[in-house]
């Protein structure tokens, strides 16, 4: 959303391009949704949600890292590599951040994929705040750092169940819940 939010401009800035122009070239970000979002979902169903969280953030990482070099002096098909690059490995590490919410609490689903969509935003806003205290290169630049640090804490705190995982009903009987 922060990226959606401040890459037309940012193209206005570096290019010089046209309002419409700009909006088209960073419409390509979030175009990447309609394939890599589910995407994600289905290799973190496939491969693992800590594996898939993880390649979808260094991934992500490296994406920002590119999106923070981008000068006027590049062509615009470079720049839209990159830009797609990064957002493929953004769109999908949400599929597959939504690929663990069903593992946490079954019956709590709902509400913990809204907390999950919640807390985006407001990590959005957060970078927003940042952008526009400072410029786009420092912008992706927090954004790929902060990708390590989360890249970091997966790594060192989500144990992804194996198995079965019990599910106590309201009516206090318990059912398995096959996760493998």
């Amino acid at each position: 959303v922060a990226v959606v939010s401040m890459l037309p401009l940012s193209f206005i800035d570096t290019f010089a391009v046209s309002v419409a122009m700009a909006a088209a070239m960073a419409s390509t970000f979030m175009a990447m949704n309609l394939i890599a979002r589910p995407g994600g979902g289905y290799i973190s169903d496939k491969v693992g949600r800590k594996k898939s969280l993880q390649v979808t953030i260094i991934g992500s990482a490296i994406g920002y890292a590119g999106m923070s070099m981008i000068e006027a002096d590049w062509s615009m098909g470079m720049t839209m590599a990159v830009v797609v690059f990064c957002s493929f490995f953004v769109q999908a590490g949400a599929g597959a951040t939504f690929g663990v919410v069903p593992t946490i609490k079954r019956r709590l689903t709902g509400q913990i994929a809204g907390l999950t969509g919640a807390y985006g935003n407001v990590g959005a806003a957060s970078f927003l705040l940042i952008y526009s205290l400072t410029d786009a290169t420092t912008f992706f630049t927090v954004i790929g750092v902060s990708c390590l640090v989360v890249f970091g804490l997966i790594a060192a705190f989500l144990d992804e169940p194996k198995g079965q995982i019990a599910e106590i009903l309201p009516d206090g009987s318990v059912e398995l819940i096959d996760v493998s």
